[in-house]
């Protein structure tokens, strides 16, 4: 998936970098960080997520680089692709940034045009796939992603993965994807992670997700 905001910078081979700089950087979020407070996820909840978890893998990677200077010439997806020893790191990293451009301070409702006629074709109406993507959210056991991805079909399916799982590995493109680690919603929604599902829901960037298809 070659999408621009999801590279992450690597440093140019002809100029060596001071110490001090990072070899990738996190890109920012695409909104402000009380951007989606009216949508049910609050300030500090984004703040905490994105800042603390999203910056901490960033932050990791950077450290291993500096290990392992090899990793500063590859991207994000590169290091995905082949399993790196970072795997845990790179994947959280990509799959955060994708899970921000999922949701929007204007978003929610339904989706229109193409992404509403496929998500009908393949599970029978909206309505039907909202419902199956919630329960697949809530019953998710542990730590992990669920996702809405097309296989190689070109059929729309709920994909979930494990702790940090990225669907790049399993021959399926994301569309669609909310984070159902407690980090994601435990400071406003503790143990309900129903109600987190619904909050998200209601910010969802359909614009973006029919990008994916």
């Amino acid at each position: 998936l070659k999408l621009q905001f999801l590279y992450l910078i690597a440093s140019p081979a002809r100029t060596p970098l001071p110490q001090h700089t990072m070899a990738f950087a996190n890109p920012p979020l695409p909104y402000a960080l009380d951007a989606l407070q009216d949508k049910g996820i609050s300030r500090e909840q984004v703040d905490f997520h994105y800042n603390k978890h999203h910056c901490g893998y960033v932050t990791k990677l950077n450290a291993a680089a500096e290990a392992r200077p090899e990793l500063k010439g590859q991207t994000i997806e590169q290091l995905i692709m082949t399993k790196d020893k970072t795997y845990n790191l790179v994947a959280q990293i990509w799959n955060h940034s994708f899970y921000w451009n999922c949701m929007a301070a204007n978003g929610g409702g339904a989706p229109s045009g193409a992404l509403a006629d496929a998500i009908a074709k393949d599970f029978g109406s909206f309505d039907d796939f909202k419902a199956q993507f919630k329960a697949a959210a809530v019953g998710h056991f542990g730590s992990g992603w669920v996702w809405l991805v097309k296989d190689g079909e070109g059929k729309l399916k709920i994909h979930q993965t494990h702790d940090a799982g990225c669907p790049l590995n399993d021959g399926v493109k994301p569309v669609l994807t909310c984070d159902v680690w407690e980090h994601a919603f435990y400071i406003d929604y503790r143990n309900d992670k129903g109600k987190y599902v619904d909050a998200f829901f209601g910010a969802v960037n359909w614009d973006f997700a029919a990008q994916n298809l």
